[in-house]
């Protein structure tokens, strides 16, 4: 019912908006990806920094059914609809330009195990739609999108990601990070973060259970106070950067350990950053199934990926890539004894993130940013 209500409060918005007569020089950013890599928010600060003669307006969080009508004239008044999620635009005349928000690894749409026919198939009709231009990085992004989204080839444009222009060029120093995050200086520190993907999807209330009383990693042997020890006697850090809902199931917006700090949203919004702008000074990630993994491969820094739940994970939604231990770049851990191990010596798959790299990411020494504007100022 909630969607159906949602669905007809869209439609009379849109009608609403087209009433509003487009501006040349409006730019408009739906972003659904918050401040966790997105490409939306991320190009919205440099056309701000770099081409002040456009206009740009930044809607978060979208979709919502909370937006004033100026809200919704601001979006009808757009020449250009950035976004990083589903395509969307009011008029015809309008250039939706798709960011999206990560190289998949996860299936999604029509590949996925857990999604439904109808719905896949009115999806798909919206990017046939909508989406002027997909933003691309790779023949490996656009096959496994297409895959997903049944996409046409001809809506591709190799320009990149903002979200790695950001990783490429810091906001803070690894010093400056280690301040803010940790409050402590330390010239051997090594800062790890932690950045697992959605697992509430995997309908599973002993996972939720787990993080919720403190175990952020979900591991069977997990023991917060042993894991700070050992990354104290280390001199390293973890940076823990869940999912919104579990992050609020954890209850807590500080850590109690030395050596372990929780970056929450919060954070992220008062200091006007996207975390892709602080990822770029750590030193390593650990993940699981999310498609960080293969941003992080610009930076050539170790990774870890943590596995208990993978035959889970694969059975409830599936994986776009596989087998899944041959596939990643990076050693596979199921417990936190293994998890100590692989940060005692992470460095062991240089060459495999090399290759996936150059997989996933054919504009490596490319401004993406400078690319999105030269292509919505040449060519529309």
């Amino acid at each position: 019912m909630k969607n159906w209500l949602f669905r007809i409060y869209m439609y009379l918005m849109k009608i609403g908006a087209r009433f509003t007569k487009i501006r040349e020089n409006k730019i408009v950013v739906l972003n659904g990806a918050g401040r966790s890599g997105s490409n939306g928010y991320l190009f919205a600060k440099y056309m701000r920094k770099n081409h002040p003669e456009y206009e740009i307006t930044v809607v978060e969080p979208w979709p919502s059914s909370h937006l004033p009508l100026a809200t919704w004239r601001e979006i009808g008044a757009a020449k250009f609809i950035l976004t990083t999620h589903q395509p969307f635009k009011i008029h015809a005349k309008q250039v939706n330009i798709q960011f999206w928000h990560g190289i998949p690894l996860k299936r999604m749409g029509i590949m996925a195990n857990n999604t439904k026919r109808k719905t896949d198939m009115r999806n798909a009709k919206l990017w046939q739609k909508n989406a002027d231009v997909v933003c691309s990085s790779s023949d490996l992004y656009e096959t496994l999108m297409s895959a997903c989204c049944a996409i046409e080839t001809t809506k591709y444009q190799k320009v990149g990601f903002p979200r790695l222009d950001a990783l490429k060029h810091p906001a803070l120093s690894k010093a400056q990070l280690l301040t803010a995050l940790f409050k402590v200086q330390d010239e051997q520190a090594q800062i790890a973060i932690y950045m697992p993907t959605f697992r509430y999807e995997m309908e599973d209330e002993q996972i939720m259970a787990q993080i919720k009383a403190g175990n952020f990693f979900a591991l069977p042997d997990f023991d917060a106070e042993s894991l700070n020890e050992a990354l104290k006697a280390k001199h390293q850090y973890l940076i823990v950067k869940l999912h919104p809902y579990e992050m609020q199931l954890l209850g807590t917006q500080t850590s109690h350990y030395s050596n372990i700090a929780y970056l929450n949203n919060d954070y992220l919004f008062a200091h006007d950053y996207d975390l892709y702008e602080l990822l770029g000074n750590t030193d390593m990630l650990i993940t699981d199934y999310s498609s960080i993994y293969f941003d992080y491969l610009t930076l050539d820094k170790p990774i870890i990926f943590v596995t208990n739940y993978l035959r889970q994970y694969e059975q409830k939604r599936g994986l776009l890539l596989g087998p899944y231990e041959e596939v990643v770049p990076g050693i596979c851990v199921k417990t936190q004894a293994e998890l100590l191990a692989g940060l005692s010596a992470p460095d062991r798959k240089q060459q495999k993130r090399q290759y996936w790299l150059h997989l996933t990411n054919q504009l490596q020494d490319e401004s993406a940013c400078a690319a999105i504007y030269a292509l919505m100022a040449n060519q529309y």
